[in-house]
């Protein structure tokens, strides 16, 4: 079992951070950066910007937690500790993990507005690769939050966070067609691989 906890995993692309924010692949290099940066200005179908609203935690999570949300996939399983104000999630990986459905848990709920399908939103979230359990992705190790429009991310994170309460706390297991069915070789994600997000809602606005 491996489990991805922030500070002790490194980004397996750094040049193609906040991949989930676009529908088109990073296989130019024009729009990267250096670690921890957000490379998302020049991507054509994004438009997502560094949030200011607040910080996303960078510490890990307390060890011996009990999980908010376990599931059994086609292959592994994952057991999910949704962030809270002061750390960061916790996934737990069986591995290789992988669904045939793309499927959303959610672990606390908020008490906000209910987000709309083509809301920008502004979230914190960590992406983790369940074939190897590796995170490839992660706003929380940046420690800064990412705004950006529903319809222009991935299928499966915009099917985790439309119709939630802002305020939420939820984890989608996102197969393959859901979100990059060639593979991002950046993020070291293969055709096939079953992608992992814990994601908390911050605010959305339509």
């Amino acid at each position: 079992m491996i489990s991805s906890r922030i500070p002790a995993v490194a980004i397996a692309s750094a040049t193609c951070a906040t991949l989930v924010l676009s529908l088109t692949a990073c296989g130019s290099d024009s729009g990267t950066t250096s670690a921890g940066q957000s490379v998302v200005t020049d991507m054509a179908t994004s438009s997502a910007t560094a949030a200011p609203l607040t910080a996303c935690p960078m510490s890990a999570p307390e060890k011996g937690g009990s999980p908010e949300w376990t599931l059994d996939g086609t292959t592994g399983s994952i057991s999910v500790i949704g962030s809270t104000d002061t750390a960061a999630p916790d996934v737990e990986v069986s591995t290789p993990f992988s669904v045939t459905e793309t499927q959303v848990g959610t672990l606390q709920a908020g008490d906000g507005p209910v987000v709309a399908d083509d809301a920008t939103v502004s979230v914190c979230y960590m992406g983790v690769n369940g074939r190897d359990g590796s995170v490839f992705d992660s706003s929380y190790q940046r420690g800064a939050p990412v705004e950006f429009p529903l319809d222009g991310v991935v299928p499966g994170f915009q099917k985790a966070i439309a119709g939630q309460n802002v305020g939420s706390t939820v984890a989608v297991a996102v197969t393959s067609a859901d979100g990059y069915p060639q593979g991002q070789p950046r993020a070291g994600i293969e055709p096939g691989d079953t992608l992992v997000f814990a994601i908390k809602i911050l605010d959305a606005s339509s």
